[in-house]
């Protein structure tokens, strides 16, 4: 069976996102039309504006930009730690749709987590993977000869193990919150290195809304309290240069 690797998409943003963020904001505090506004705006370079928004944590105008990301090679239970962050959209891949678990097409794709890997453990757990693709298999089968949907109940052997696929859509507020929890090293290490691969992709179109992106500690204390990893600079050092 196929092990999976992390990869991640920026798929769609909106256009010239910190124009539209700089137009909300603006619309705020100016007496100005609409369409002026958009003039005044585009005429203009809008990074300091920008980040001054941040600085005064009004984050509301930057509702208005929003990235969309696909995501494969997490395992089921990265995707369920995702989905807790409800301020946004998320469309993932069904297995009980999508029958590619079947020994015949490859099996059903895994991640193998790298402490299990560290401490030598990768060979038997990839057996225990096999043995459960033999008892799908098995059950797969068994409900297609009963008449029953196969899929459906054969699904419920894959362990959270077993890869997905995942399109996430979030707006430019809810990522820095989604950033400052997940880029944590407190943070499962999975999630972790999804969210840090979707800051740095967002950071390339959006360098002045992202500027201080990353976990709490990036641009203050660290939230973690007695819980901290200890690693404050460090954590500064690489965020900032991503």
């Amino acid at each position: 069976m196929p092990e999976s690797k992390l990869q991640v998409i920026l798929l769609r943003y909106t256009p010239d996102p910190e124009e539209i963020v700089a137009q909300a904001a603006r619309l705020c505090y100016s007496p100005a039309s609409v369409d002026d506004l958009k003039k005044q705006i585009e005429s203009k370079n809008q990074a300091g504006f920008i980040e001054k928004l941040a600085d005064m944590q009004h984050l509301s105008p930057m509702e208005h930009a929003t990235f969309t990301f696909g995501v494969e090679g997490i395992s089921r239970a990265c995707s369920h730690q995702i989905v807790r962050h409800r301020l946004a959209s998320y469309s993932q891949q069904s297995q009980r749709y999508v029958g590619q678990h079947s020994k015949k097409t490859g099996g059903f794709h895994f991640i193998v987590p790298p402490g299990i890997e560290k401490i030598g453990k990768k060979e038997w757990f990839v057996e225990k993977m096999n043995t459960l693709q033999k008892w799908y298999d098995e059950l797969i089968e068994a409900l297609g000869n009963s008449g029953e949907s196969a899929f459906e109940d054969a699904r419920f052997l894959l362990p959270n193990a077993t890869e997905t696929k995942i399109i996430i859509t979030m707006n430019a507020r809810e990522l820095l919150h989604f950033f400052r929890v997940r880029c944590c090293n407190r943070a499962q290490w999975e999630i972790r290195d999804m969210a840090t691969e979707m800051l740095r992709l967002v950071k390339q179109v959006s360098p002045h809304i992202f500027k201080d992106a990353g976990p709490g500690c990036v641009d203050g204390k660290c939230p973690e309290g007695k819980m901290t990893c200890g690693k404050m600079e460090e954590v500064r050092v690489k965020f900032r240069n991503l």
